[in-house]
């Protein structure tokens, strides 16, 4: 009888075929598909909801078909400005939004968007956040909320147009009186400049100019607002902003559904958030740019604000601050936090940028040399 023919021989791969089976069935177990469904606060067609599932689409492709991120636009399951409760409560799995959007549930909310940033670039709020204590100190708000939410802040966004109006404001005056769109702590810059304010979801922006409800608004870049209709109703457009000029992106997650996935997929939501905040970013200059030269060939007449105008949202905005710090102490830590921050990164980043605008104005300003 040969080796492979002895009892002993067979036993021994029988053994191993049975282990072999045990070891198997777990594996079947991790490669089962957990879906999420998420919302976003954006209409479908806007380029914030394509943003949006840019980044579930980075999750899924990475999770190799362990994870689904579904992405439904704003208003299919709760209204936008619900979308933190909804997430919360269990009612949706995650959403994707703007901090600023829940600044009703505490006015420190906003400072992730609203004003100036002590002169930070979105880019560099977003160093704040994820390096300089920010993100602690949203945690520390949510948790106070008793909100179970897992954030993640990505996507720095360009700098936000003064607004759409249906004349162009020339001088600080012209902001008195004008019934105007904005949300977060802007309310308050705009009231300060003496407009009367609705704080209005996207969605309901153009349909409100239509009818003239309001008299002028903002949302945000040129991609937009173009997709959402301001160039149908309005040709007027102020560029150049201190309202929301460092703002970016929120992705939520409910806490207890992103603690029940395993530490490999979330690391995988973790980098993808990376991965999709550097994407958006590169996306928006290609798009940014090619709807603002769209904008133009529909009439609509760009206007640079008055540099006036901007002192006086600097000025609005100060009294602001102050006045929300002595009502709110996580207000006033939070733009301490910022404020150290600001202070060092910002003459850091003054004194090494060139500036840039010198040289592209060389090369296509008046009087560069044609090739």
């Amino acid at each position: 009888m040969t080796q492979s023919n002895t009892p002993r021989r067979r036993s021994l791969l029988k053994g191993a075929a049975v282990a072999a089976g045990a070891l198997s069935a777990p594996m079947v177990a991790t490669a089962q598909t957990t879906s999420l469904r998420f919302q976003s606060t954006w209409p479908a067609k806007d380029i914030f909801h394509e943003y949006a599932q840019d980044f579930a689409k980075k999750v899924n492709d990475m999770a190799g078909g362990r994870l689904k991120i579904e992405v439904l636009p704003a208003g299919a399951v709760v209204p936008a400005f619900q979308l933190l409760e909804a997430v919360g409560k269990g009612t949706l799995d995650g959403g994707h939004g703007v901090v600023a959007y829940h600044y009703g549930k505490n006015s420190a909310l906003a400072l992730w968007g609203s004003g100036p940033a002590f002169g930070m670039d979105p880019n560099m709020v977003l160093a704040w956040h994820n390096y300089g204590g920010g993100k602690a100190l949203l945690e520390e708000i949510y948790k106070s909320l008793n909100l179970d939410v897992v954030s993640y802040l990505y996507g720095p966004m360009p700098s936000q147009p003064l607004g759409w109006f249906k004349k162009p404001i020339a001088k600080v005056e012209d902001m008195k009186g004008v019934k105007f769109r904005t949300v977060g702590l802007a309310v308050d810059m705009y009231t300060e400049m003496g407009a009367a304010v609705n704080p209005l979801p996207g969605g309901e922006i153009v349909p409100a100019l239509d009818r003239g409800l309001i008299d002028g608004a903002e949302f945000n870049n040129a991609s937009s607002d173009r997709v959402l209709g301001f160039p149908d109703v309005v040709k007027n457009c102020m560029l150049q902003s201190f309202h929301q000029s460092g703002e970016q992106f929120e992705i939520l997650f409910n806490k207890g559904k992103l603690n029940a996935l395993p530490a490999e997929l979330k690391a995988i939501v973790d980098y993808a958030v990376q991965a999709a905040s550097a994407d958006m970013s590169w996306k928006a200059i290609e798009r940014n740019s090619r709807d603002y030269e769209e904008l133009k060939k529909q009439g609509v007449k760009f206007y640079k604000t008055p540099d006036a105008i901007l002192r006086a949202q600097l000025a609005a905005w100060d009294k602001i601050i102050t006045k929300k710090g002595d009502e709110n102490p996580l207000f006033k830590k939070i733009l301490e936090s910022q404020k150290a921050f600001a202070q060092r990164a910002g003459q850091w980043q003054g004194d090494y940028m060139v500036d840039f605008k010198m040289a592209y104005n060389h090369y296509f300003g008046k009087g560069a040399k044609k090739a």
